[in-house]
């Protein structure tokens, strides 16, 4: 049966009211539907066209603006609205705020549909640009040209990117002047890396024809004022390779780790692949409250060192230990929670499912002399048994910091299985993190909730719950 085709429409004047989900704007539209906007403001009365129509709801970009709203603020970025990475860049700061603690009270309240204390005002970052401790680009042979550029007549030659995906196109690279999120030299390193290279004639990588030399570049900094620099190579060219490599140790001395992959799968994800260390130490260091932790090309760590130790401090706080307890670090990661928390514990287990984090998080706590943690590697829903708390003991506190997707539906039933007296709850998504509350709320009552801000100019947002088992 042949597909009936879409009919695009406009509306006139539609009042934006709200933020919604992965940073759209929200409006209503005159027959009900809710429509998602991706260039707005809330506060802006806008004309839009819909670009795609389901049965509640339209998706749709504004084509003029009858008013601007106060909200709005002048982007700093020459790339905003092209690149996906900073939606709410035009959106003042305590806006985004705001829109922030909106969307975890909601998602709380509606969607857990659970009683509430008073809520605790989210926690903004000092920083709102260049907080970014990893940044990774892609090299691309066939950029994505500007609309100046499409219609100009100029020939043009250069076709070379390093830069970011642009938003919904796996193969189509925005070639990056200049990124306001991660601190010098990660600009300069990414400039003088794609010029060098392209001045060498090294080839850049063409996605689609599976091609080329040069795939990715990720950056790591730390608040030690250490750098590693990862360059992926899609084949082994030792000449061409050695000469890039050189070139950033020559030019960048202050690169403490410089590394490589070579890596000829279809997809450029490094962690089943090899890495070399080509100059300096095969990791960096962060440091948090003379903490060490090890940071290698493969460590999860969170991307904005200041606001997780903001964090941090709040999940500690939540977990009010005394010294006497027992505490489960669920989804440990590199065991980073786990060792910040330890001094305040008894004894704290962490458990995994990433055996490279657990070797970190061991090797982290051997190196901070931390001797009452113990880590375990395995898929959260399979080792968190009654033979495992058997063994190691029945757990005062849990902390537990899952993935966007939530708890494992099996590892809330354990939870409630042997309720343990406190579990502070830290996520990335609250919506999910509503779900386990509703399930959990039969048995515990939320006592405390508080969002922080990680990710500046963005949507995402991290929230904190203390739970307390009913009396």
């Amino acid at each position: 049966m042949a597909r009936r085709k879409q009919t695009k429409v406009s509306f006139e004047a539609l009042e934006v009211i709200d933020a919604g989900a992965k940073g759209k704007a929200i409006a209503k539209a005159p027959d009900g539907r809710v429509v998602f906007i991706d260039n707005a403001v809330p506060g802006d009365v806008a004309d839009v066209q819909t670009t795609q129509k389901r049965k509640s709801y339209y998706k749709a970009s504004a084509t003029h603006f009858h008013t601007l709203s106060d909200r709005r603020t002048e982007p700093v970025c020459q790339h905003f609205g092209t690149c996906g990475g900073c939606k709410w860049q035009n959106m003042e700061y305590d806006s985004q705020l705001y829109f922030k603690q909106k969307e975890v009270e909601s998602n709380l309240i509606r969607l857990g549909k659970i009683e509430l204390p008073e809520i605790t005002p989210i926690l903004g970052s000092k920083e709102i640009y260049f907080y970014r401790n990893k940044m990774e680009f892609s090299f691309s042979d066939s950029r994505w040209l500007t609309l100046d550029e499409i219609k100009g007549d100029i020939h043009i030659t250069d076709k070379n990117a390093l830069g970011f995906h642009i938003p919904g196109m796996w193969d189509k690279i925005l070639d990056i002047k200049k990124c306001h999120l991660q601190e010098d030299p990660s600009n300069a390193l990414r400039n003088e890396i794609r010029d060098f290279a392209t001045a060498e004639n090294i080839p850049f990588f063409n996605a689609r024809k599976q091609e080329g030399l040069l795939r990715t570049l990720m950056i790591r900094t730390s608040s030690t004022g250490e750098i590693m620099v990862l360059l992926q190579f899609f084949y082994e060219d030792k000449a061409k390779r050695e000469l890039l490599l050189n070139f950033i140790a020559e030019r960048f001395p202050e690169v403490t780790s410089l590394l490589y992959v070579v890596n000829e799968k279809g997809n450029d994800t490094i962690y089943d692949q090899e890495v070399v260390c080509f100059k300096g130490r095969d990791h960096i260091f962060e440091e948090m409250e003379g903490l060490k932790f090890k940071i290698n090309a493969k460590s999860f760590y969170q991307t904005n060192s200041a606001q997780a130790y903001e964090l941090y401090k709040i999940t500690r706080a939540f977990a009010d230990l005394s010294g006497d307890e027992l505490v489960y670090d669920l989804y440990t990661g590199t065991g980073t929670i786990a060792q910040f928390v330890a001094k305040k514990a008894k004894k704290v287990i962490g458990v995994e499912a990433v055996p490279e984090a657990i070797e970190d998080a061991k090797k982290n706590a051997e190196s901070n002399h931390i001797t009452n943690t113990e880590f375990f590697v395995g898929d959260m829903k399979k080792v968190f048994t009654q033979d495992f708390i058997n063994t190691h003991g029945h757990p005062d506190v849990i902390i537990t910091d899952p993935p966007r997707d939530g708890m494992h539906k099996d590892v809330v039933a354990q939870i409630i299985n042997i309720l343990p007296k406190r579990i502070v709850y830290v996520s990335c998504n609250s919506a999910t993190q509503a779900r386990d509350l509703s399930l959990l709320d039969e048995h515990y009552k939320v006592t405390k909730t508080q969002a922080v801000d990680m990710f500046p100019q963005t949507h995402h947002v991290e929230n904190v719950v203390c739970l307390e088992l009913r009396s």
